[in-house]
């Protein structure tokens, strides 16, 4: 994905909403319909599709085909993958794939879920008899066995939570479709203060599920230019592993995935850590974005908290953060939230971020996270290079 062939042209998302009551077909439309709104492409030119699975459909086994069809879309090429917060930067990968390969010219790459309205994912199988222990309380237990676990290897200064925390809010505050319960000021105090749901982690530490829908347009740099679509964002590098450390049977769990993925999408790119101008990481945890900074070559593994003490990560300052206020500020909307953390960047690198746009970007880095196993790292990884054109 080095050179500049492949294009994102395109990008939306509809407001981020707690128990919206819409149905995730009617989100995705909505994410659609305001894409072909702004690119002012026909609808018929898209004619590939990139969709993320969703907790709200997940009991459709032709959930691709049959949300295609609601959409009016007549496709050449049609996927969804279940990479949860790693599928839509795993999907601006496989739709150029996809588009390099002749498959399809324009392709969607759509998530959206309504899991506060309608959740009918089941993960089944052994699970729930044999590997979930009984009062881990789901991804915040598990988030707490690995952040207590690095606590114990490196030390954690709260007060490094607690500035992403604060700072992500304030870019929130600046969001105009960040959910409204989240777009409120937040300072280092509320963060400290806040209860523990799961001991370490705070209500402040995680993510607030929401409903929501997103998506870019992808196309080659060829066809786009024949279309007369001038904004364009480059791909330019990408990295994926799924199931880290899978064969350990007694991984080092605060070693992640990202340090694979994260180096393997710079070099494709050319780039080093120091040459990123804004970072957007998949941010369900607080301490996954500390860590992330670590694993990606950001600072040395045990230096995340002096690191985000040490930089400026306002949407003004030496490395911007998730200036839509991340997941955690703006509200995860089911497996759809990974495109949040895409689609911010798309638009700062548009140059349409508003109050909160990045001055004169020219990169941005995006990460995704997959679910999270008991007693181990996260088990999806991925890292998106984006380049203005």
């Amino acid at each position: 994905m080095r050179d500049r062939q492949i294009a994102i042209v395109g990008y939306s998302e509809t407001k981020i909403e707690l128990r919206s009551g819409r149905h995730v077909f009617d989100l995705a439309g909505e994410a659609m319909a305001r894409v072909i709104e702004q690119t002012g492409i026909e609808k018929s030119v898209i004619d590939g599709l990139a969709l993320s699975s969703s907790f709200s459909d997940a009991a459709n086994p032709f959930q691709g085909p049959v949300l295609a069809g609601y959409l009016g879309l007549e496709l050449n090429w049609c996927q969804t993958t279940d990479l949860g917060g790693g599928t839509c930067t795993g999907n601006v990968a496989r739709a150029a794939a996809a588009i390099r390969a002749g498959l399809c010219d324009v392709a969607l790459v759509l998530a959206a879920d309504a899991e506060t309205t309608e959740n009918k994912a089941s993960m089944g199988l052994w699970r729930t008899e044999w590997q979930l222990p009984v009062g881990t309380m789901g991804p915040p237990g598990y988030f707490g066995l690995l952040q207590t676990r690095y606590r114990e290897q490196f030390g954690l200064d709260d007060r490094a939570l607690a500035k992403l925390a604060v700072t992500q809010r304030r870019h929130a505050l600046l969001n105009d479709l960040a959910c409204e319960k989240l777009r409120k000021p937040l300072t280092e105090e509320d963060y400290l203060t806040s209860p523990m749901i799961s001991t370490p982690i705070r209500l402040l530490d995680c993510v607030m599920v929401c409903d929501g829908a997103n998506a870019v347009l992808v196309t080659s740099t060829r066809r786009a230019r024949e279309l007369g679509l001038e904004k364009m964002v480059h791909p330019t590098g990408y990295g994926e592993r799924v199931n880290f450390q899978e064969s350990d049977p007694c991984p080092d769990i605060t070693r992640g995935g990202h340090s694979v993925v994260g180096p393997r999408a710079l070099a494709q790119a050319g780039l080093t850590t120091k040459d990123i101008q804004m970072i957007h990481p998949y941010d369900d945890f607080l301490v996954a974005i500390l860590m992330q900074f670590e694993h990606i070559g950001f600072c040395k593994r045990g230096q995340g908290s002096s690191f985000v003490l040490d930089t400026d990560l306002r949407h003004e300052g030496t490395l911007p953060l998730n200036t839509g206020g991340g997941q955690i500020s703006a509200g995860q909307a089911g497996l759809a939230g990974g495109g949040h953390n895409l689609v911010e960047a798309v638009r700062q690198l548009f140059g349409e971020a508003g109050a909160r746009q990045v001055k004169n970007p020219r990169n941005a880095l995006v990460t995704g996270i997959g679910w999270i196993p008991y007693a181990r790292n996260w088990a999806v990884n991925t890292a998106l290079v984006l380049e203005a054109a």
